[in-house]
């Protein structure tokens, strides 16, 4: 099976974030990898990753990074494969990594989630994939209904949650 997403963290320490990316991937059937590697401590292993990211079938790649947070847009200049950020909370409550993630140079896009956003990074991968998969936007619509099942299922049990002076 060859992999259409690259999952890519900094440190082994951002897979507990990391990892509802790779849970609903695995939900959606989308083969993936994962990969840690630094832009600071091994860059020539990010730039033979991106550079051969699209020959090997490579689709959306998800970068995640802390701090200063220079992987995602290192490896957003480095190929033409769609590159979806995601700061990790690791220092200044992680508003550092969604600046430096945010903030690229004209020509260097890099779709950003919110700080420890995975879920919405894996979710934002599916869409983009989704795209030209008629059978994968099937599993996504499902995917959402359930959410939507999830709230009105809430909302019933507030319902049922008794205060002096709750009206509903």
């Amino acid at each position: 099976m060859t992999p259409v997403v690259s999952i890519i963290m900094g440190s082994t320490s951002d897979l507990p974030v990391m990892e509802k990316a790779a849970k609903l991937l695995d939900e959606m059937e989308i083969p993936f990898e994962m990969h840690a590697l630094s832009a600071h401590r091994t860059p020539a292993e990010v730039e033979t990753f991106a550079k051969g990211a699209k020959g090997r079938g490579i689709k959306v790649i998800i970068a995640a990074a802390g701090m200063a947070a220079h992987l995602c847009g290192v490896i957003a200049s480095m190929t033409t494969v769609p590159v979806i950020g995601v700061p990790i909370n690791s220092t200044l409550d992680g508003m550092d990594a969604l600046l430096a993630i945010v903030q690229m140079p004209p020509g260097i896009p890099v779709a950003t989630v919110g700080i420890n956003g995975a879920l919405n990074a894996g979710i934002l991968a599916v869409q983009m994939l989704a795209v030209g998969d008629e059978q994968l936007q099937d599993k996504l619509a499902a995917y959402k209904e359930d959410l939507k099942k999830k709230i009105v299922k809430a909302n019933e049990e507030l319902a049922k949650v008794s205060f002096k002076y709750k009206t509903n």
